[in-house]
């Protein structure tokens, strides 16, 4: 029906191939990650998930949800009641009456069918404009974090292609919180 709220694709798969780059080129030219280089992980997901800001964003897009789903459930209605009247009298109907209320049967079809698909992209639009400035606020933080904490590199466990961490890295999350101003 309507699409919940999700991370886009594009940014996951961006994430994976900048991380699969870094470690080919690590060992293509023979370099190695000596003890003066640091290492820091975040998780972004958790980060952007524990400011306000990603809170008030999702009540916005989940108040706009139920608003469609409102809208559509009533959308619904109409048609069912319109199509169980249909099929309860058409027996009786003239077959002119019987062909425009078959027409106005395909009309709403077409018009539920119409509305979904631009609540979704409203939905979506929503999404984009509520969320893209908090991952640019925590991207930035980052960045920040990165340059004051002198890391050579902050991976980001929220990217599926991590699957170790090794123990000597550093959690750059509590730094990159405090810098929002997030506990």
């Amino acid at each position: 029906m309507i699409k919940e709220p999700t991370i886009t694709y594009s940014l996951i798969m961006k994430k994976r191939i900048f991380i699969t780059l870094f470690v080919l080129t690590s060992i293509i030219f023979g370099s190695t990650i000596d003890a003066q280089n640091r290492i820091a992980f975040v998780n972004t997901l958790e980060i952007i998930n524990s400011l306000p800001d990603k809170i008030s964003a999702t009540e916005k897009l989940n108040t706009l949800n139920e608003n469609y789903k409102e809208e559509l459930q009533i959308m619904q209605n109409e048609y069912n009641k319109k199509y169980s009247d249909f099929i309860t009298y058409q027996e009786n109907l003239a077959e002119s009456i019987k062909l425009r209320r078959m027409q106005e049967l395909t009309d709403l079809e077409t018009r539920i069918q119409h509305f979904t698909k631009l609540a979704q992209q409203d939905i979506e639009e929503h999404e984009l404009l509520l969320l893209e400035p908090i991952k640019e606020k925590v991207n930035n933080a980052i960045r920040a974090v990165g340059i004051e904490q002198n890391f050579t590199v902050i991976y980001d466990l929220d990217d599926a292609g991590i699957v170790f961490v090794s123990p000597s890295a550093i959690d750059a999350n509590p730094l990159v919180k405090a810098k929002l101003g997030v506990r």
